[in-house]
């Protein structure tokens, strides 16, 4: 199956991006690219996204929850801004810079997976609003299961040429679904549970489980990315600009979007970072999952793997720096 839809995609020829973004490089090559990733290895990830969903959700207690439900203005804020708004705007940078195909369909699957699990850490050094920035990963967590399958087949259907990938992969929205439940939603329910059952267990678990669960984490994409080197470094020129402009648009975009809705400093902050920092390991158990290891799609989340920890980091150091108003 995945040669067949190699070379269906290869023989469409599909775009070829601007000289200015791809520096010349034809989109039809990284298309028909699959990655190297064993059943072994996709397992590995599965386990190691679970660990940094529940290393979370030790920080969490239903109280959490039951504040947010009450005020819920900032909460629905930053949902809004995750899946609506940043969608809407990685679908203006594809249509702007017509990417090949299956970088179309990486921006947009990244765009539609959950915040990523860094973004409490970077918003906590940023002096943005923690608690918030928590209970927004675990609500986007939580909805993620029908809003990722929908904003990837209604945004990836409405470009003709990452229609015409989806047609080839024929996605099951319930298999995506189920997916993002057992890696998210299962672990999440276990650390709030525990939380609530043995307090005393996870304030010793919390600081170095979420140590262990970003150093695992990190290693596994190095080590993901060192076994396709030779093709990440082939094709990391094709995708850096963009994942550099979608990055830096989804923290404009989510701090635009908190502005517009009248929320403080304290929580602008938060919502900035939540839309700016995305699950890509969650992106990458996806593309693998469901796409074949889709060259163009995995060098994108892998890309963003990277780039927004980088960009993250540095906007909390420069934040940090500035009094929250």
């Amino acid at each position: 199956m995945a040669t067949s839809r190699r070379e269906a995609i290869a023989a469409r020829g599909l775009w070829v991006i601007g000289d200015n973004i791809m520096n010349g490089l034809d989109g039809t090559g990284i298309d028909a690219v699959m990655l190297n990733f064993s059943p072994t290895s996709l397992q590995i990830l599965n386990a190691v996204l679970a660990i940094v969903m529940f290393s979370i959700a030790i920080d969490l207690k239903p109280s959490d929850f039951n504040k947010l439900l009450r005020a819920p203005k900032a909460l629905l804020t930053g949902l809004f801004s995750q899946f609506l708004v940043l969608p809407a705007l990685t679908f203006g940078i594809v249509l702007v810079t017509t990417p090949p195909p299956s970088i179309a369909l990486g921006l947009i699957l990244v765009a539609a997976c959950p915040g990523g699990n860094i973004s409490n850490f970077i918003t906590h050094r940023a002096g943005g609003n923690s608690a918030l920035s928590v209970s927004m990963t675990a609500f986007a967590t939580v909805v993620a299961i029908f809003l990722t399958p929908f904003n990837i087949a209604l945004w990836g259907s409405l470009y003709a040429p990452t229609r015409a990938i989806l047609r080839e992969t024929a996605i099951d929205p319930v298999s995506v679904a189920v997916t993002v439940g057992v890696m998210l939603v299962l672990p999440l329910c276990l650390g709030v549970l525990l939380n609530m059952k043995r307090p005393e267990v996870t304030a010793r678990l919390r600081t170095p489980l979420q140590f262990l669960s970003m150093g695992i984490f990190v290693a596994f994409v190095v080590l993901a990315l060192a076994a396709n080197w030779s093709l990440f470094v082939q094709f990391a020129g094709a995708v850096a600009l963009l994942v550099l402009l979608h990055n830096a648009v989804a923290l404009v975009g989510g701090y635009a979007t908190a502005t517009v809705m009248g929320l403080s400093d304290f929580d602008r902050r938060a919502v900035m970072i939540e839309t700016g920092i995305q699950n890509s390991g969650l992106g990458l158990i996806l593309i693998f999952g469901f796409f074949s290891g889709l060259g163009g799609m995995a060098v994108v989340a892998a890309f963003w793997g990277i780039w927004h920890a980088i960009s993250g980091i540095v906007m909390a150091i420069y934040l940090a720096r500035t009094k929250v108003a």
